[in-house]
């Protein structure tokens, strides 16, 4: 199962999230909830570097399970629209496959 924590400030701002595990939702290469929570990380990872010009701290190991932080992420507007992205994207996935991913917003 894939797990995404959202750590949110008091004004319910991203500040950091994290991303791990595998789906398990079909074969290597062929699970369609590991490539969208993929290509959805990825892409507000991108926009948050080359279009708001955001330079986030990254960690990821995709060799031992699966495993994405991001951390030092701006609370202004541009960037929390992008993470917003995000966050409401990985949601909408879990309810259409909740046995294969979960998604928590910690405070």
């Amino acid at each position: 199962m894939i797990r995404a924590n959202f750590n949110l400030d008091s004004d319910q701002r991203i500040t950091a999230f994290q991303i791990t595990g595998h789906a398990d939702a079909g074969p290597y290469g062929q699970d369609i909830v590991c490539a969208a929570v993929s290509a959805l990380s990825i892409s507000v990872i991108n926009g948050l570097d080359k279009l708001v010009h955001a330079h986030p701290v990254i960690e990821s190991d995709n060799d031992n399970g699966g495993f994405l932080k991001v951390t030092g992420l701006r609370s202004d507007h541009d960037s929390q629209l992008l993470l917003e992205t995000l966050l409401n994207g990985l949601l909408d996935i879990q309810e259409s496959y909740p046995d294969n991913i979960e998604v928590k917003m910690l405070n």
